[in-house]
C-alpha cells in the first residue's frame, strides 16, 4: 500500500496543464489582474483532480491526500503547495475559501463513488464539481450571485459534455461512469455497454438523449454573457457557451467510443472568433 506521508499531489500529476484542457482557462481575454488568482485556483484543482482520477493510488492515499490540500487551504498545514499558494492568493484578494472546499468535496466522491443513480444524482456532483470554479471568477470579478443559476447551468452542461465525450476512458481507465444507471437500464443495458469498441444503437440513444438534456441546460445559461458587467469576462463567457454548443452537436453526431469528439485548434480558434463578435454585438445592443 502507498504512504501518504510520503507523496504529494505532484507525484500523481497527469501532465494535463491550463493549455490542453477543453475550454479555456485563464485566457488572454482574462484581465492580467485576475489571472494569478484563477491560475492558483487552477493550479489547486488540476493537483486534486490528478489525485482523484489516478489509476494506480489506493483510495485512502487518495482520500489522505485530497485532506492534505484542504487542510493547508484553511491554513491548517503548509504540506500540500497547491492549498498553501491558493490561500495565500485568497487573503490578498480577500476572498473566500469555500469554492475550493467545494471542489474537494467533488474529488472525494470522486474517489469513493464510481456511479450515478440518475440525472438528479449527477447534477448535484456537478454542484461540487463544476459550478463552484464558474462562481470563484464570478466572484474574483465582483460579479453579482444573481448570475450563479446561469452560471450553474453552463458549468454543469461543460461537466456532462465532458463526462460523455470521456466515458469510454473513463470506464476503461478508473471504472467510473457518470451515465446515469437509471438511463442505461431503461435502454436494456449495463456498464459493460461502455466497453465496446463501438456503442451500440441503444447506447447511443443514451448519449444523444442526455446530449440534449445538456442542451436545455445550455438554454438556461445563453443570456449569461449579457448578464456579466466586465467586458473581458464576458466574452471569454460567450466563447465557452460557443464551444459547448458545438460539441454538443458533435455528440449528437458522433460516437464517443469510437470517434474524435475534442475540438482541435483551428477548430475552436475559429468558434472562438466568431463567438466573440457575437457576443460584443450584443452588448452593444443592450447598451444602445
Amino acid at each position: 500500500m502507498d504512504n501518504p506521508m510520503t507523496l504529494a499531489a505532484e507525484d500523481l500529476a497527469s501532465g494535463k496543464g491550463s493549455t490542453n484542457e477543453n475550454f479555456p482557462v485563464a485566457s488572454a481575454l482574462i484581465a492580467p489582474r485576475h489571472r494569478p488568482v484563477v491560475m492558483a485556483f487552477y493550479r489547486f484543482a488540476r493537483a486534486a483532480d490528478d489525485v482523484a482520477d489516478n489509476a494506480l493510488a489506493e483510495p485512502g492515499t487518495k482520500l489522505e491526500m485530497l485532506e492534505a490540500l484542504r487542510a493547508s487551504l484553511q491554513g491548517e498545514t503548509r504540506e500540500a503547495p497547491e492549498g498553501r499558494d491558493l490561500r495565500a492568493a485568497l487573503i490578498e484578494r480577500d476572498l473566500s475559501a469555500q469554492h475550493g472546499l467545494d471542489l474537494l468535496e467533488a474529488f472525494r466522491r470522486d474517489v469513493t463513488k464510481l456511479r450515478y443513480d440518475d440525472w438528479a444524482d449527477l447534477m448535484d456532483y456537478c454542484r461540487y464539481s463544476a459550478a463552484p470554479v464558474g462562481r470563484f471568477v464570478l466572484d474574483v470579478h465582483g460579479e453579482s450571485r444573481d448570475l450563479w443559476p446561469m452560471n450553474d447551468a453552463l458549468c454543469a452542461a461543460l461537466q456532462v459534455i465532458n463526462h460523455l465525450q470521456d466515458c469510454g476512458k473513463d470506464r476503461r481507465e478508473i471504472d467510473r461512469i457518470y451515465i446515469p444507471l437509471d438511463r442505461l437500464h431503461a435502454a436494456g443495458l449495463g456498464v459493460e455497454a461502455l466497453d465496446a469498441d463501438a456503442a451500440s444503437p441503444a447506447l447511443r440513444g443514451v448519449i444523444i438523449g442526455l446530449t440534449r438534456q445538456t442542451m436545455d441546460l445550455l438554454d438556461v445559461s445563453r443570456p449569461f454573457a449579457r448578464a456579466i458587467k466586465d467586458g473581458r469576462l464576458a466574452l471569454e463567457v460567450g466563447v465557452i457557451q460557443a464551444l459547448a454548443d458545438d460539441l454538443c452537436k458533435l455528440l449528437l453526431t458522433r460516437d464517443p467510443l469510437s470517434q474524435e469528439m475534442h475540438h482541435d485548434k483551428m477548430r475552436m480558434a475559429t468558434l472562438g472568433l466568431s463567438a466573440m463578435v457575437r457576443t460584443l454585438v450584443t452588448r452593444m445592443g443592450k447598451k444602445a
